[in-house]
């Protein structure tokens, strides 16, 4: 079985048995998990911040660090791999957004990741379907591209 690791910012899609998506070390940070029953195409991206307006520069380099420019990256990543443009039929799962290096609660940037993502998501008429968010604990998470199954675990 060989493993894709994807960190901060970055994306992996796949359809390869035997291949396993995994991210490590999520605390504000949000992994968005989508899996195609249709194409059977997999994929994962680890989103760290809600807004590419803070700067746009990076955001060119590295669209998966933002939600508002990494969904979109991630759907035309999955459209290679035989899933529809919009993302129609996608199961979508969430797992972050939580407060691990802000426990006052100041800048909250786990749940405006999740705030941000959902309603992106939301613009594209996609509802997650089950999420492990918030809290203040570090997740990491795997999939296994030919079952779908999500494992987390908590720490790195």
């Amino acid at each position: 079985m060989s493993q894709i690791n994807v960190g901060i910012g970055e994306l992996a899609v796949s359809k390869m048995k035997g291949e396993v998506i995994k991210t490590f070390g999520l605390g504000s940070c949000v992994a968005i998990v989508v899996l195609d029953p249709k194409s059977r195409a997999v994929g994962l991206i680890h989103v760290a911040l809600p807004d590419s307006t803070i700067n746009p520069e990076k955001a060119k380099m590295q669209p998966g660090y933002f939600a508002d420019t990494g969904i979109p990256y991630l759907l035309r990543e999955m459209s290679k791999l035989g899933s529809h443009p919009k993302g129609q039929g996608l199961i979508i799962k969430l797992i972050g957004g939580a407060q691990v290096m802000d426990p006052n609660e100041r800048f909250n940037i786990g749940k405006r990741n999740i705030l941000a993502i959902k309603k992106i998501l939301w613009s594209y008429n996609l509802a997650v379907v089950a999420e492990e968010t918030g809290g203040h604990i570090s997740r990491t998470v795997d999939v296994n591209v030919e079952s779908g199954r999500v494992t987390i675990s908590q720490g790195s």
